[in-house]
């Protein structure tokens, strides 16, 4: 009797159990909502490295890379500002936190402010 799902393969490394695809190429938001950690959205404010001029990370959302990009433009037109998504995280040029938490608080996220 041969099963359906793949039980052991070095090939790809681990892999989604909802989809059976790897890791990295899994598109099923349930195995990326598990990658997302407690369920809480962050937002940080960073100068490091950017010659002083701040940005917000906004980290935690449960979302993969479409969602979070669409998610981002519609933030970014909110706040009147530019930004990027970088490895999963949304980058929003300016400190915008607080618009950035209403937002995303009535898109229904548990939003924190973390950082300085």
């Amino acid at each position: 009797m041969k099963s359906k799902h793949l039980v052991y393969s070095t090939d790809a490394g681990r892999h989604c159990p909802v989809c059976n695809m790897a890791i990295a190429a899994c598109r099923c938001k349930k195995s990326q909502a598990a990658a997302g950690g407690d369920g809480i959205v962050r937002l940080q404010r960073q100068v490091k490295g950017r010659g002083g001029k701040p940005v917000v990370a906004i980290t935690g959302l449960p979302l993969n890379t479409e969602d979070l990009k669409a998610l981002a433009k519609k933030l970014k037109n909110k706040c009147g500002v530019g930004g990027t998504v970088e490895d999963g995280t949304i980058l929003i040029q300016g400190d915008k936190r607080p618009a950035l938490q209403a937002e995303l608080a009535a898109l229904g996220y548990q939003v924190k402010i973390s950082g300085g």
